[in-house]
């Protein structure tokens, strides 16, 4: 899966020969190949023919293998709503798993599989810090669904911005010019060496193509995000609403959260949380309208410019037993919602839906 963006780089650097260069490329790939993985979802979405009513989609992206124990990092907008995944590697093998660990705003999810693969290689987390511009990169994904292929490139710069997939997280992102299209998303980028510096995250393009701008969050951001501090897993995909969109909403606050889908068996449907039913396009933006439109979290005002840090603190500190409380704008009116932690793992679902 891979959102490609409306509007919104050639190799730079060359060492010794070109048989010699490829030669590298070739065997590094072939010691990472098979902790390369397919993800596989279904989920719930608003029918995009006709722009309404609930339809049961396939989803497609790509991922890593980090761990014997069966850990896989991906993007997370390619699992975040997902009412089962299963995840697909080189030997053939499919093995079940949830989400245990989301960050929507920084694009990042972490599955944890119902047991370890057969045979698989585990990819080193590499320090993406060490990357430099100019630096030669490989990708390895399932562009429309055709399973590890391979893209070489270059970094072509780093940046550090406002996630474009809706959310308000500051972002450490790579640009690369190593091609990628749809199905790459949450698929590795590796250095030289055969780390993984990066998870594919979305591509900036006219004509939905793959035209060399290429966007990857770093292996820095999701190591933090997902691996020491285990960002919790709401099964909500929402998308910001803030200046004209705020405005024409009409919502009695200058930023909150549209919510457009929401998991099975998620934190976010316990909680009561209501979806969008309706595809629409306003001000140019295309949305899913009819959800519900959070306004604050366990009393942190999403106008708070910190609150994506603050909350994400928040619930991870939270126990079973422990209220969630979520206030909200439906219907013309603020309305309260709360449910308790459950003594289940907070940080996944099942991968069933069930």
């Amino acid at each position: 899966m891979m959102r490609s963006l409306a509007c919104w780089f050639v190799p730079l650097l060359v060492v010794g020969s070109t048989a010699a260069s490829e030669t590298s490329v070739a065997d590094v790939y072939k010691r990472v190949k098979t902790s390369v993985v397919v993800v596989e979802t279904m989920q719930r979405e608003v029918d995009p023919v006709v722009g309404v009513n609930l339809v049961s989609v396939g989803g497609l992206g790509s991922g890593v293998l980090i761990s014997d124990d069966g850990q896989v990092l991906t993007a997370a907008h390619v699992v975040q709503t997902a009412d089962s995944i299963v995840v697909r590697f080189m030997s053939g093998e499919q093995i079940s798993a949830r989400v245990v660990s989301s960050v929507p705003g920084a694009d990042l999810a972490l599955l944890q599989l119902e047991r370890g693969p057969s045979v698989a290689q585990v990819a080193r987390v590499g320090d993406s810090d060490r990357v430099e511009v100019g630096d030669q990169i490989f990708v390895v994904g399932a562009p429309f669904g055709i399973s590890h292929s391979l893209t070489v490139g270059h970094i072509s710069a780093r940046r550090l911005e406002n996630s474009a997939l809706g959310g308000v997280e500051r972002t450490e992102l790579l640009q690369t010019d190593a091609a990628i299209n749809q199905g790459n998303s949450g698929g590795p980028m590796f250095n030289i060496s055969g780390e993984v510096v990066g998870i594919v995250s979305y591509i900036l393009s006219q004509g939905g193509g793959f035209e060399g701008l290429g966007f990857v969050v770093t292996s820095n951001m999701a190591r933090r995000l997902l691996l020491e501090e285990r960002s919790v897993w709401s099964g909500l995909q929402g998308r910001i609403l803030e200046g004209e969109l705020a405005r024409i909403f009409n919502i009695p606050q200058s930023r909150a959260l549209l919510v457009e889908a929401v998991a099975t068996n998620s934190p976010a449907r316990r909680l009561g949380l209501w979806p969008g039913s309706v595809r629409a396009e306003i001000a140019g933006v295309e949305m899913i309208l009819g959800g519900d439109v959070i306004l604050e979290v366990l009393g942190i005002s999403l106008e708070d410019e910190e609150a994506a840090e603050k909350t994400r603190q928040s619930l991870r500190q939270l126990r079973p037993g422990d209220e969630i409380r979520v206030k909200v704008f439906r219907g013309g009116e603020i309305v309260e919602l709360s449910s308790q932690v459950s003594s289940g793992p907070q940080t996944g679902g099942a991968a069933d839906g069930s």
